[in-house]
């Protein structure tokens, strides 16, 4: 099957162009050849170095099997400059894995060294159909930087077998920075609601109280006319007393309608005041789950570009612990137990009753070092008895805000520290 993409590419161009020796390729079809001919003839059983592949392949290996640190330090071994931007840094790698004077071995060797481990694991294969099933593995434990560099590089992969994994790698930079930008651009439009919600209460606010003002000030006036007109007529002036009667029923009407509109203005006040409170505890309900998927979109990013130190420690923060996962949705605990066995945990799962027995949760809460459960997605009486048996036992345990994959691996990350079994409770506290 022939795939055609179009994207964003750069190739060399040493005579001129942008900084670093690169510029703008026109859109287009991709190559007919992914892998040099004479490459294709001499590798025999080796895998493909990167200068042997396709340049239009080299940005997409650089920016997705490399952190910025690893790349800035492959550059300054090579002798390039690294003083510009990330985007320069970017364009003098896929510069370099294009050199054959030497210096590309130097990135190939760096990306060897980073994915040594998958790249293991690819070499028990032999045909094009099980490369291309390794690397469906890879995509759904979340391993792309790594199955990429080993799938593209392999032995047995063809050019069908390149293009194919190509394109699903560039489809997935698209999906995830349109989820991205959806999430901003609905934050920012919340934020403006708000902002323009706080000034029209503040607005009322000020209205109610030059009201206010107003009216007590009226009410003080003709309590003191009432009482100068008082004052001033005589005692036995017996025939104004009908007047005077009158005046005060009429002050007096005039008192009830100002206490009622003092009443009605309060009311309208107290109103104004709900509201700001509940704009406010949205406001920062909503601050919260953008901390929340902000701490989400780093534990992701964590998980697909890593670096070598931070790999090391990953592997032991949850080495020989025992997590429990109740409920949740039954076709994505497999990417929940691949994420929780990379960090070394050994994972347990129970769908919180709906086909497992609850009375295994017992058991299974009294092998576990801490338990997980997706607030979203597990039921009430599930949720009971895990919390009391928890506490029974001195278990930790963790609400999850979802049952995404995004929830659990952030949680991990957060909870995760170099630990032994026997000091789990010592890493993740225990709810109250």
């Amino acid at each position: 099957m022939t795939v055609t993409l179009r994207l964003d590419r750069w190739t060399l161009n040493p005579k001129g162009g942008a900084p670093g020796g690169f510029g703008p390729l026109a859109i287009g079809k991709l190559p007919a050849r992914m892998i040099e001919p004479m490459a294709v003839e001499e590798r025999g059983s080796r895998r493909t170095r990167i200068w042997e592949l396709s340049s239009h392949l080299h940005c997409s290996i650089v920016g997705t099997c490399l952190s910025t640190g690893e790349l800035r330090q492959v550059v300054a071994k090579a002798d390039l400059s690294d003083d510009g931007s990330e985007h320069d840094l970017h364009g003098q790698g896929v510069l370099l894995a294009g050199l054959r004077d030497g210096r590309a071995k130097l990135l190939h060797k760096a990306l060897d060294r980073r994915h040594r481990a998958v790249i293991a694991r690819f070499a028990s294969v032999r045909t094009a159909d099980e490369v291309r099933s390794l690397w469906r593995q890879a995509v759904q434990q979340g391993d792309i930087p790594g199955g990429y560099w080993a799938a593209l590089t392999h032995p047995a992969t063809t050019d069908a077998v390149i293009r194919e994994i190509f394109g699903e790698v560039h489809m997935l930079s698209h999906l995830v920075g349109a989820a991205n930008r959806a999430d901003i651009r609905r934050l920012s439009d919340l934020e403006a609601e708000n902002a323009r919600l706080r000034e029209k209460v503040a607005r009322q606010q000020e209205h109610l109280r030059d009201a206010l003002s107003s009216r007590d000030e009226r009410i003080r006036a003709l309590s003191d006319l009432l009482a100068h007109r008082i004052a001033e007529q005589p005692a036995d002036t017996s025939s104004e007393q009908p007047a005077l009667t009158e005046l005060v029923a009429g002050l007096e009407r005039r008192l009830r309608a100002e206490s009622n509109r003092r009443a009605a203005l309060e009311e309208k006040l107290t109103h104004a005041n709900d509201a700001l409170g509940r704009e406010r505890r949205q406001r920062e309900g909503l601050e919260r789950r953008e901390q929340a998927l902000s701490e989400e979109l780093q534990a992701i990013e964590a998980q697909l570009l890593p670096s070598d130190r931070d790999e090391e420690e990953t592997n032991a923060s949850l080495a020989g612990l025992s997590l429990l996962y109740v409920g949740g949705r039954t076709d994505r605990i497999g990417h929940l137990r691949a994420a929780s066995e990379r960090l070394g945990a050994h994972f347990m799962h129970h769908d919180g009753g709906v086909d497992d027995r609850s009375g295994l949760l017992g058991g299974l809460v009294s092998r576990a070092d801490f338990v997980m459960f997706p607030v979203d997605c597990v039921s009430h009486e599930a949720v009971t008895l895990v919390k009391r048996l928890c506490r029974q036992m001195a278990k930790p345990f963790v609400p999850l805000r979802s049952n995404g994959i995004a929830s659990f691996v952030a949680a991990l990350s957060r909870h995760a520290r170099p630990c032994r079994a026997s000091d789990a409770s010592s890493s993740f506290p225990l709810p109250r």
